[in-house]
């Protein structure tokens, strides 16, 4: 007994060594590897930080829509963080109500937003007052420096057009943009965003404060947090007239008093349609009107909408100023100054109780929609899916979770019920189904500007798009049909048409109020940055006989299943006959 006893001992205290080691053995490879990757990461702490770290969010920030979803239900004192982009998970697409490439799109949009987020943070981190000297200022581009300047957001300085993008903005680029538009002055702020103007900002900040390197130029300043890194650009404007177009809007009867109705005016001896544009322009208004010698600056308001045009030959048939009608009309030219009566935009101030969807067919003209809707309201849009070329060009939405309820409205082309019952209401927008297949054909091959090739309409891909998504078309607006709570179906086409009256009942729609001259506002500047220029023709048919049969009968079943739910029917332009 005692001698198995002994064995067992000795037995016991080899395996205790035996753990020892290999305990010992694990905590230093373990070590090794943890030195190894922090040297990794101190060799790459220049290039930014990696995408999966929290970082401090300073306020600005939260303007855009980044911030912890957690943080708005259990808002508390400290930093707010800002969480890898995977937490924000969606819900599983309906298989039987989407094209199969769908059915793989959270996993895409995932893997988008995880590189997006990437960039994003790689690229946020300030540039140190160490490196700041490195930065130049003149050297390289054209406009003269004028200093750093605060910047608040909410009262803007340069009240001028305002542009984004988060990935290529140059000063350069800013430059161009405010010359090209007859402003005086390019202001940059947070790397990233371009403010234009024709006065130059009272409160100077310190150098060293604008320190955010711009997005698409190393080594280059574009302001900072609240700061403004403004450039003269009055030598550049000389050059930007050949390009810079002054749009003749028409002849007008003149309103009964000129002077109330136009903030500024000019009497000026043989005027001339530049001279006007030119004073209207630096007066920063987006018209320019004339009548004999007299030139008005302003914008379409209630006494003025530009709704009614006269016969030209009121205005003499021409467009010299000196020859036009000196008593009852007058001549609107539009100056290259963008209307921001409507431009500014944010998030709502407290969660919305009504979550409302503006849901679309892809190629429906969503974009579009979401353009004008937060140029009415004033709030920005959000989207079920996240489109950094959107959100680059000032759609701020994007970044936000859908679910923040911090929007107006969120963009869908989701169809399946459990999608659709998420949503207290919704804006059903239907667009004819040849003009939405073709652009989102286009949009799939050739991006939101551009147009697919010959060669890729003329390929397999055409065909096999049509079939699948022809019947996505019609799904979609019967699946809202069905299980939709509330609905308000708009026509691309009608609001096309009737701009002012169709988006008077979307914002209605929404419960939310606005003036009369804000939605004349977003009729002057209705296109947004995201229309194809022009419809690029083509010398063939994309549609053959055997695709027309089926979209037609899809066309019919639709058009019948509306009139079945009390709606008008679809625009008889494209109802088969």
């Amino acid at each position: 007994m005692a001698k198995a006893f002994f064995r067992l001992q000795k037995f016991l205290r080899r395996t205790q060594f035996l753990l020892f080691f290999l305990t010992a053995a694990y905590l230093m490879a373990g070590s090794l590897l943890l030195l190894q990757r922090t040297r990794l990461v101190i060799q790459q702490g220049s290039r930014g930080t990696p995408a999966n770290q929290a970082l401090p969010v300073p306020e600005e920030m939260s303007r855009v829509g980044i911030v912890d979803p957690r943080t708005l239900q259990n808002p508390r004192p400290g930093p707010r963080l800002l969480v890898g982009m995977d937490a924000l998970q969606e819900p599983a697409l309906d298989q039987r109500h989407s094209p199969h490439w769908l059915t793989s799109r959270n996993s895409e949009l995932r893997q988008l937003r995880r590189r997006w987020f990437h960039r994003f943070t790689s690229d946020q981190e300030p540039l140190q007052t160490a490196g700041f000297k490195a930065m130049k200022h003149t050297a390289e581009h054209k406009g003269t420096y004028m200093g750093c300047f605060t910047h608040d957001s909410r009262e803007r300085t340069l009240k001028g057009a305002v542009f984004y993008d988060l990935r290529k903005m140059t000063v350069a680029h800013c430059q161009e943009a405010c010359a090209e538009r007859a402003y005086s002055y390019a202001g940059l702020a947070y790397g990233a965003e371009c403010y234009c103007g024709n006065t130059l900002p009272a409160a100077a900040a310190k150098p060293e404060e604008c320190s955010s390197e711009c997005k698409g130029e190393k080594g280059s300043v574009c302001g900072g947090v609240n700061r403004l890194s403004v450039y003269g650009v009055e030598e550049l404007r000389a050059g930007a007239r050949r390009w810079r177009n002054v749009i003749y809007r028409g002849c007008f009867r003149a309103p009964e008093n000129l002077t109330d109705t136009f903030p500024a005016s000019l009497i000026q001896p043989n005027l001339t349609v530049e001279m006007c544009s030119e004073f209207c322009s630096k007066k920063e208004f987006p018209l320019a009107v004339i009548r004999g010698q007299e030139c008005y600056c302003g914008y379409p308001t209630g006494r003025f909408s530009l709704h009614e045009g006269a016969d030209g030959l009121r205005c003499s048939g021409s467009r010299n100023a000196s020859s036009a009608a000196a008593g009852q009309y007058c001549l609107v030219y539009q100056t290259p100054v963008q209307d921001t009566r409507c431009t500014d935009r944010k998030f709502l101030t407290t969660k919305s109780k009504v979550f409302v969807a503006l849901s679309s067919f892809p190629g429906a003209g969503n974009t579009w929609a979401r353009h004008l809707i937060e140029h009415a309201t004033g709030y920005y849009t959000g989207s079920y899916y996240f489109d950094g070329a959107l959100y680059n060009k000032g759609f701020k939405g994007e970044k936000d979770h859908w679910r923040s309820r911090r929007t107006i409205c969120v963009k869908t082309h989701e169809s399946g019920k459990t999608e659709i019952e998420m949503f207290d209401s919704a804006i059903l927008l239907i667009r004819n189904p040849y003009k939405s297949l073709m652009a989102e054909f286009n949009r799939k091959y050739a991006g939101h500007l551009g147009y697919a090739t010959d060669r890729t309409w003329k390929s397999k891909e055409w065909p096999d798009f049509v079939n699948s998504y022809a019947s996505w078309w019609a799904s979609h607006v019967l699946e809202w049909l069905k299980y939709g709570k509330r609905l308000l179906v708009v026509h691309y086409e009608d609001l096309k048409q009737s701009l002012i009256p169709k988006l008077k009942e979307m914002v209605e729609f929404l419960n939310v109020t606005v003036t009369e001259d804000r939605l004349l506002c977003v009729e002057n500047n209705r296109d947004g940055n995201f229309k194809r220029s022009g419809a690029k023709q083509k010398n063939f048919e994309p549609f053959t006989q055997e695709m027309k049969d089926l979209i037609n009968r899809y066309i019919l079943t639709v058009d019948e299943a509306l009139r079945g739910r009390n709606f008008s029917g679809l625009p008889r332009e494209y109802v088969p006959r």
